[in-house]
């Protein structure tokens, strides 16, 4: 596909006049893909490395105790046998958005294969030590930001840099220096998403794109899930 969409842009309104054709090389069926959509999912994942770039972004959707839905592109830390799991700061909006509403939605876009793989599920924390794991595998710098950082409220120009600056002096922390010990806060760590519902879908010309849907199977557990696998039109 081009890099570019042809537009027609006017001072009020912009139309994307044309979009080239999806062409995924290869097919999907209800027959051909993985018994779990988390299989099927690690396949087409450690398929496309060096292909894709950031092929972990994905888009998080999550809506408030009141209906009001928000999304934002995060990164897939980890796929483990109960779901997707991301790290964040537990007081931003979409943290509380989840504490208040444990349903989300997940949106891989892989532009470059002419993929997309869609999940629907629900929320819930990741222990404490999965969190430390993590944190303590991260940069230096990336652990002072997650305490600098008031993710989600107003702040003024410049006033994150300096609690950062003031937090490198609190931790003792130097230039690049990986052995600076800066703990885990309490307000930081990861979430999991457990899927009651993944859409794979491959792009086809005419529009005819490939669509296959697995949904959990009523009662089944999330430990051991059963599921149902289907076409759907595109």
């Amino acid at each position: 596909m081009s890099t570019t969409a042809p537009v027609e842009a006017t001072p009020d309104k912009v139309v994307i006049t044309t979009h080239d054709q999806y062409d995924a090389p290869e097919s999907i069926s209800p027959s051909t893909v993985a018994p779990s959509p988390l299989d099927q999912f690690r396949t087409w994942f450690t398929s496309i490395q060096g292909v894709v770039r950031e092929p972990e972004a994905m888009t998080v959707c999550t809506v408030s105790g009141s209906g009001v839905p928000s999304a934002r592109v995060v990164l897939l830390k980890q796929l483990d046998p109960r779901g997707f799991v991301f790290y964040t700061n537990y007081t931003s909006r979409k943290s509380q958005e989840m504490l208040a509403n444990p349903n989300i939605a997940l949106a891989f876009y892989w532009r470059e294969v002419h993929k997309q793989v869609r999940v629907v599920g629900r929320v819930e924390k990741v222990n404490k030590q999965e969190s430390e794991e993590y944190y303590r595998s991260r940069p230096v710098g990336s652990r002072v930001g997650a305490w600098a950082s008031r993710q989600s409220t107003v702040v003024a120009d410049g006033e994150v840099q300096a609690r950062y600056d003031k937090l490198k002096e609190r931790f003792g922390v130097q230039e690049n220096d990986p052995s600076a010990e800066v703990p885990l806060p309490e307000f930081w760590g990861g979430w999991r998403v457990v899927p009651n519902e993944v859409e794979f879908w491959l792009g086809k010309p005419s529009r005819l794109h490939d669509r296959v849907r697995y949904l959990r199977v009523a009662g089944s557990s999330e430990d051991a899930p059963e599921w149902t696998v289907e076409r759907l039109a595109p």
